[in-house]
């Protein structure tokens, strides 16, 4: 018994070298991993034996008007929950975007998103996953940019 529950820790360590633990809601504390470009992706700790665990996936935004040109491609993480909610950032003209998404009730493949920066910029997405790690959809950004979503890789 002692041979398995050190098994188990050693995992857990080695799962999570290289993030941290911050306080997140409700009394929880929260493993932020270091994710592409060096934005991080925070997810809940790990979930109980047999429960989905999180799934951190690449996001890529394509530009679909002139506006969206300016800037180019996009590029960021969304962390799928397994449980019909996610969170993602993403860099936009030298900021971090930061929101969530959620699938639409009575339809386990679509969802809407929303993400705020520190400087009053939006965006707001809509999406269809065709499985839990890839789907697409399209975002528009307060100053009228549009983008080709791409989740997944």
């Amino acid at each position: 018994m002692k041979t398995a529950a050190s098994l188990t820790a050693a995992l857990a360590f080695s799962a999570l070298s290289g993030c941290y633990v911050v306080p997140g809601p409700e009394g929880q504390y929260w493993y932020v991993i270091p994710g592409e470009q060096g934005t991080p992706a925070t997810i809940p700790p790990p979930a109980a034996a047999g429960a989905a665990m999180p799934l951190s996936l690449p996001v890529r935004l394509y530009p679909a008007n002139e506006e969206a040109t300016r800037t180019g491609v996009l590029t960021g993480t969304v962390v799928n929950m397994m449980t019909g909610k996610g969170r993602f950032q993403l860099s936009y003209q030298g900021e971090t975007l930061s929101g969530e998404a959620t699938r639409v009730d009575g339809d386990q493949r679509r969802g809407v998103a929303s993400a705020y920066g520190p400087t009053g910029v939006f965006m707001s997405c809509e999406y269809q996953m065709n499985s839990p790690r890839q789907g697409a959809g399209t975002c528009t950004l307060s100053n009228g940019a549009k983008y080709q979503v791409h989740i997944g890789s």
